[in-house]
């Protein structure tokens, strides 16, 4: 690993909600509106730009706590940020938050990403 994530570090990305983002969509709820597991994802996305690790290494989750905090309709604009919090060894900790285009905080919490060498970590899924 070249590149190794210092704390303090951040990214954001932006997304727009989509018919394909709803909790009625992805089978969460009934709902068309933001569905958690697309918020979830969308904060783990956000946590693997802020570690811009080198082409050798890779990251898997290891941990999340997410709390889903606002609804949001097809249409709504929503930017999260991951921000490095700590670094113990491979272990590296955020925190994450998403907001919406009316400044609301909609989606809060901590995921916990392993740095691992991509091809080792593929190899020992080889049966």
């Amino acid at each position: 690993m070249s590149i190794q994530p210092r704390i303090g570090d951040k990214a954001s990305i932006a997304h727009t909600v989509t018919a394909a983002d709803t909790a009625l969509a992805v089978g969460s709820g009934d709902l068309e509106v933001l569905g958690t597991p697309v918020l979830l994802a969308w904060c783990e996305a956000a946590t693997c730009v802020a570690l811009d690790l080198d082409g050798s290494s890779t990251s898997v989750g290891a941990r999340v706590e997410i709390e889903h905090l606002a609804a949001n309709a097809v249409g709504d604009s929503i930017s999260v940020t991951a921000t490095v919090t700590n670094i113990d060894r491979r272990l590296v900790s955020f925190d994450v938050a998403a907001i919406d285009a009316q400044g609301r905080v909609v989606g809060r919490g901590h995921i916990v990403r392993m740095i691992v060498d991509r091809k080792k970590f593929l190899a020992r899924l080889q049966h």
